[in-house]
Parts: structure tokens; C-alpha cells; sequence
């Protein structure tokens, strides 16, 4: 068996082409490599793109494959070496559909879809190493199928959803120590969303937002707000003409505005970008399959990015020149430009790309490769380095790692102007602390080849 996702996949993959390259069309000024065509014993079948670790390698996940066909975790490194670290063997989880995120411990946390005691998904935690500890299994009364990925909060604990089950079947969110121990913050009962596919975003307010892919007034899926406490606000519920199916999680803009994609609807019925308001006004900034031939692409299943540049980037399933989805930038006023065209033989591409700290995108296609079973690539738009913090917020005194590329010799880091005491860990990570009188604002480390900038604020408590 496959994952649930498998099943509803409605295109079958054609034969692999051997150059990835001549095979599909680039815009001018992108550079687009392949980095690994996963084969199976590997891994298959990558969901969502990978991670930044500490050391500066690359961390995800395969939903199939692996030793025992339930799916990996993988380590990408600068010598373009794939290792796995983990094959899920079902009693420890199976098919990781979602991909990891980095907590501020340095260990990476994620889910699996099935498998664990209760057969119905895990949360778990694993090492840059490959060390991997089951937090939490899933029976159903808590949750069924955690089909999402997770979000580390402000508070230091990791909150999620549940695809289906919680107290009416219809999905959960959850919140859950780095020690494992699971609270069921609320149980959708349709009304007020289902099917929950997307991650939640946790936005400057300090609430959550996510999306539903159905359920609401209209039946076409919500895109709601929930506190602490577990109360749950319903922003929007689609009407299909405004979009229909948000499967991706949502995005906070530097304009403080949500940004995400639904699957279906819109005006041609094949999906759309959006834009909305903590508040729950809600616009759409591209409805696509423009024309008869779809070619600006269609049915975008995972959310955005919003890189450097202040731009959105985001892929979709299907359309294109080749039919078989795209990678796409879009502004916040709507303004579309697509990056690059899948073929038959690689595309389908079920989630955006993220962008690393030198500047470069890396993200996956769920099928296609030499053998079939997909692959990792890289995409060069012209951004240039920068560095990321883990967290994004804390109060004076808290622990921050700063990530990026060639820190070693370091001078100087600043939170705001505001100078920090810290150590270089190694080229690609530093320790410091929020210092005394910092005010929110960028993060800045000096280093011998030029100064780099946060990709977001660094947001005092």
C-alpha cells in the first residue's frame, strides 16, 4: 500500500529521459539543476522540499521507498551526496508525506501519515545523524493521518493537524512538547472546516491561520484563525468562484498579510493565489489556466514561499507547456511569471521550493527522474545570500542560531543594530543571544567576504 495521497493521483509517469535539462523549458536567466533522482531503495516519491540544517546540508523526506517501502529521511550534502538516515518500517511510522522543520534545539521534527502504535501516524523527532524517536502515535480519537507538517511556536513547543479523526472525524490541531506530550487544541466538525492537508503559520498577532480543503458554509473549504486556547475564528469559506480545496499552508507577507494557493476554483476551476487579511478580507490575485492551454499552470497543491526579493514563489501540479506542472513567482499585486515547465517525465510538483541561504531554491517533483521515483533539484534566480535565525522571535537573553553560508571568521552580529556576544560554530551556523535593549528588525552578520541580512525580522517579545 501506498500513501492516501497516491491513490488520488490522476497522471501516470511516462519514461524517464536522461538529461533534465534539454528536456524542459526555463525562463532566461534561471539555472535549473538536478541534484538527485531518487531510486527507490533510497527513497521515492518526495512530498515537500528540504531543509536547512546547521551544518548547511540539506534534510527531507520520501513518502515511498526505503528499505522497507514506507518511506525515508534524507541527508543532501555539499558534495551532492544523498544519504539516508531513516527508513519508517511502519511500527515507527509510515509514509512521511509532509517534509521536517529545523527546531531551535538543532534536531529536526516531522510526521508520518500512517503507521505507528495506532496506525494512524506519529510525530517524531530525529538527529542530524539519523537518530529518530517516536513522540507520539496517533489513534484516531486524537487525530487520523497527520498528513501536515509541523510549526515550532513561540512558546517552544511544535503545533500540527490531522488530515481526519479527532472527536467528530473531520481533522484536529494539536500542540505538542518537544518531550511528546500531545493536547488536542480543537476538533473540526465540518461547519467549521475538514480535511485538514495544510501546516498552520503562526503570524506576527502571535495566532495561528490555516486552511481547510473542504467543510464551511459553502463546502469548498475555510481559511481560519485559532488562539492559544484553541479558539477557532473562521476568516473566509470558499465559494469555489474565489477558489475551492486549500491544501497549502499559508504564508505571512512582509505587508502582514496572509498569502496562499487553492487546488481547485477560481475562474477557470484550476486553482488560484490568494491573499487575506488577519482580519478575513480576502482577494484573489490569479486564477489560473488563463487559457485554453493552461500554460501559465494549474492545480497548485502546495502553498508559497516568499523569498528575498519580497516575491512569492509557488509550483503547481499540472499545466504548462508540457502539461505537467510549473514553478512559478508571483508580486502581491498578482503579477505572474512562471520559472520553469515540468515534462512527462519530471514534474508534478506538490509543494513550493524554499530557499536556502545562499540564495538558490531547492524543492522536488514527486515523480519523474531516471528511475521514476522523483527528484531533488535546485533553481538559480539571481538572489544572493543571507542568513536565517532559529527562531525568528525571543526576549532579551534567548538562544538564536543563525544560519547561512561562509560565517567562518565572522566580526560582528547584530540584532537591529544592536550588538550581540556570539560564537562560529562552523561556516554555516552561529550561536548567539538576543542582546539587552535589541528592538526588533533584521539580523546582520559582518563577515570577511561582505554583510548579510536576516530574510525576515527578527521580532522581540
Amino acid at each position: 500500500m501506498k500513501s492516501t495521497r497516491t491513490g488520488h493521483r490522476w497522471a501516470a509517469v511516462m519514461a524517464a529521459v536522461v538529461m533534465m535539462l534539454a528536456a524542459a523549458i526555463a525562463a532566461p536567466a534561471q539555472t535549473f539543476t538536478t541534484l538527485v533522482n531518487f531510486s527507490g531503495t533510497d527513497g521515492a516519491n518526495p512530498n515537500a522540499a528540504p531543509v536547512q540544517g546547521t551544518d548547511g546540508n540539506f534534510y527531507g523526506t520520501t513518502v515511498n521507498g526505503g528499505a522497507y517501502g514506507s518511506g525515508s529521511v534524507y541527508r543532501f550534502g555539499s558534495t551532492r551526496t544523498l544519504t539516508t538516515l531513516h527508513s519508517f518500517d511502519l511500527t515507527d511510522g509510515e509514509y512521511p508525506t509532509a517534509g521536517l522543520v529545523l527546531g531551535s534545539d538543532g534536531n529536526f521534527y516531522g510526521t508520518t501519515e500512517q503507521g505507528g502504535n495506532g496506525s494512524a501516524g506519529t510525530v517524531f523527532k530525529i538527529t542530524p545523524s539519523g537518530v529518530l524517536s517516536t513522540l507520539h502515535s496517533f489513534d484516531s480519537t486524537d487525530g487520523y493521518y497527520p498528513y501536515a507538517g509541523l510549526i515550532q511556536a513561540t512558546d517552544g513547543n511544535f503545533y500540527g493537524t490531522t488530515l481526519l479523526g479527532g472527536a467528530n472525524g473531520c481533522g484536529t490541531i494539536f500542540k505538542i512538547t518537544p518531550a511528546g506530550t500531545l493536547t488536542t487544541l480543537h476538533n473540526f466538525d465540518g461547519s467549521d472546516g475538514e480535511d485538514i492537508y495544510a501546516a498552520l503559520a503562526q503570524a506576527t498577532d502571535g495566532n495561528f491561520y490555516g486552511t481547510s480543503a473542504s467543510g464551511g458554509v459553502n463546502g469548498w473549504g475555510t481559511v481560519f484563525q485559532m488562539n492559544w486556547t484553541g479558539t477557532l475564528t473562521t476568516l473566509h469559506s470558499f465559494d469555489s468562484s474565489d477558489g475551492a480545496l486549500s491544501e497549502g499552508a499559508l504564508v505571512q507577507g512582509t505587508d502582514g498579510s496572509l498569502y496562499g494557493t487553492t487546488y481547485d476554483g477560481g475562474s477557470s476551476n484550476e486553482g488560484t493565489v490568494f491573499r487575506i487579511t488577519t482580519e478575513g478580507a480576502l482577494t484573489t490575485l490569479h486564477s489560473f489556466c488563463a487559457n485554453s492551454h493552461c500554460v501559465d499552470g494549474a492545480y497548485p497543491r502546495g502553498g508559497l514561499v516568499q523569498a528575498t526579493d519580497g516575491n512569492f514563489y509557488g509550483t503547481t501540479t499540472n499545466g504548462g507547456g508540457f502539461a505537467d506542472g510549473t514553478i512559478f513567482k508571483i508580486t502581491s499585486d498578482g503579477t505572474l511569471t512562471t520559472l520553469y515547465e515540468g515534462t512527462a517525465d519530471f514534474g508534478f510538483f506538490e509543494s513550493p521550493p524554499f530557499q536556502a541561504t545562499a540564495g538558490s531554491f531547492f524543492g522536488t517533483a514527486y515523480y519523474g527522474g531516471s528511475s521514476s521515483d522523483g527528484t531533488l533539484f535546485a533553481l538559480a534566480v539571481g538572489l544572493g545570500p543571507f542568513v536565517e535565525t532559529v527562531p525568528t522571535v525571543g526576549r532579551v537573553g534567548r538562544s538564536v542560531i543563525v544560519l547561512g553560508t561562509k560565517l567562518t571568521g565572522a566580526t560582528s552580529v547584530t540584532f537591529n543594530g544592536g550588538a550581540a556576544t556570539f560564537t562560529v560554530q562552523s561556516a554555516t551556523a552561529i550561536k548567539t543571544t538576543v542582546p539587552a535593549g535589541a528592538t526588533t528588525g533584521p539580523v546582520q552578520v559582518v563577515t570577511p567576504s561582505g554583510t548579510l541580512t536576516s530574510n525576515v525580522n527578527f521580532r522581540i517579545e
